[in-house]
């Protein structure tokens, strides 16, 4: 199917190979609910976060295999970005939970009315 089988899957333990075969055609190759296209911006935000040089790379190329351009992949990485900073920032100052989940039930209210879902 992919012209080698790359040594990541030969590195795999022989009793794992099938199920890690299975999975990767399914979610990585295959169609699923989420259009290809948008699990790889995902992945390449998410090895943005990660730092893995080798998902970065897989993850960037697929994106560009299923139609991604430079400008979505900068915005995939510019939002990560953006998540990662708040997360350190409300974790850091460890915010009330309670309050946090109120205050995002009554955003999301006021944005719903607006976007009229």
């Amino acid at each position: 199917m992919l012209g080698i089988v790359p040594s990541f899957f030969k590195r795999s333990p022989e009793e794992c190979l099938d199920a890690e075969w299975y999975l990767f055609q399914r979610l990585e190759l295959g169609k699923t609910l989420i259009p290809n296209k948008y699990k790889e911006l995902m992945a390449v935000a998410i090895h943005s976060a990660t730092k893995c040089k080798y998902c970065s790379y897989f993850h960037t190329e697929a994106a560009k295999l299923f139609g991604a351009t430079d400008e979505e992949i900068q915005e995939a990485v510019l939002y990560a970005k953006m998540i990662v900073g708040w997360s350190t920032y409300l974790d850091g100052l460890q915010v009330d939970y309670d309050q946090f989940t109120r205050e995002v039930r009554q955003m999301r209210e006021v944005l719903m009315g607006k976007i009229g879902k």
